[in-house]
């Protein structure tokens, strides 16, 4: 026996037909790109105190509290297959599992759901997401769900990518960022059947906001916002497949300077919406 390493694990998902239920002998998508995967299951332990003694009268399990971030590159092949769920809302069955030899531990997060996703690239390096999921359920076992498994592989790299504000191409942007929040709400009832589950994980207003990082050649962003002009931004994400920002403003712009460096312009943005397509 030994204990697991990271090169020993593996993250692969399926859509769900119903809430919080695996589909029988899936097919199973995996993401060979993710560099990190963190499983995490807080079982909300209610704590009982009462007179007559300092330490705790009981422990009682609460609502169980399911949460898994996958970091990963944007596959050449699949650029948004799993990103697009941040917007679409799809539930999601996630299998992470270590494998050795002699064994498998398998943890499996039913009824997940995007709540947040941040979306990177800088000039000489590949597009990277993180995302963070919120499930209703884990199973625990010792053997993989799927019938099959299918790897989305390659990676989209920074010169794949493009920047579009409006129709025209920004050719001065050297790194971009942009995060989409959809501020889930777990929502238990009261009832005697797996209680200590959530019944409903609730959508709720939607956060659209991002920076882009210029190299210095002109005052446009600074006209832009003297004028309340708002715009569309457009990130290409690989192939034919993008993330579009309508009714955009830069929240402020920045040009940091200093005598040794060239300057830059920092300019966050907030939009109303958007569509990955």
């Amino acid at each position: 026996m030994s204990v697991y390493v990271g090169e020993e694990a593996k993250v692969y998902y399926v859509t769900e037909t119903t809430y919080g239920e695996t589909p029988t002998s899936p097919t199973m998508y995996g993401m060979t790109t993710a560099p990190h995967v963190e499983p995490g299951l807080n079982p909300g332990l209610i704590k009982v105190r009462g007179i007559g003694s300092r330490d705790l009268q009981a422990i009682k399990k609460g609502l169980r509290r399911v949460e898994l971030k996958v970091a990963y590159a944007l596959p050449s092949d699949a650029p948004i297959d799993f990103l697009q769920h941040i917007q679409t809302l799809t539930s999601l069955s996630v299998e992470v599992f270590y494998e050795k030899t002699y064994g498998i531990i398998d943890l499996l997060h039913k009824g997940c759901r995007f709540n947040r996703v941040t979306v990177e690239c800088s000039a000489e390096d590949i597009i990277k997401a993180e995302a963070e999921l919120i499930g209703q359920n884990v199973a625990v076992g010792t053997a993989k769900v799927g019938a099959t498994y299918n790897d989305h592989s390659g990676a989209v790299a920074f010169h794949e990518s493009y920047v579009k504000k409006g129709v025209a191409t920004l050719d001065r942007v050297t790194d971009y960022r942009f995060v989409i929040e959809n501020n889930l709400r777990r929502v238990p009832v009261i009832r005697t059947t797996n209680g200590f589950l959530l019944k409903y994980l609730q959508e709720r207003q939607r956060n659209c906001m991002g920076e882009l990082t210029f190299e210095f050649e002109d005052k446009e962003e600074y006209d832009d916002v003297i004028n309340d002009t708002e715009f569309t931004l457009e990130f290409g994400l690989g192939g034919t497949k993008k993330a579009v920002f309508s009714n955009c403003k830069w929240e402020n712009v920045a040009t940091p300077t200093r005598v040794e460096d060239l300057v830059g312009l920092k300019a966050p943005f907030v939009a109303k919406s958007v569509v990955i397509s």
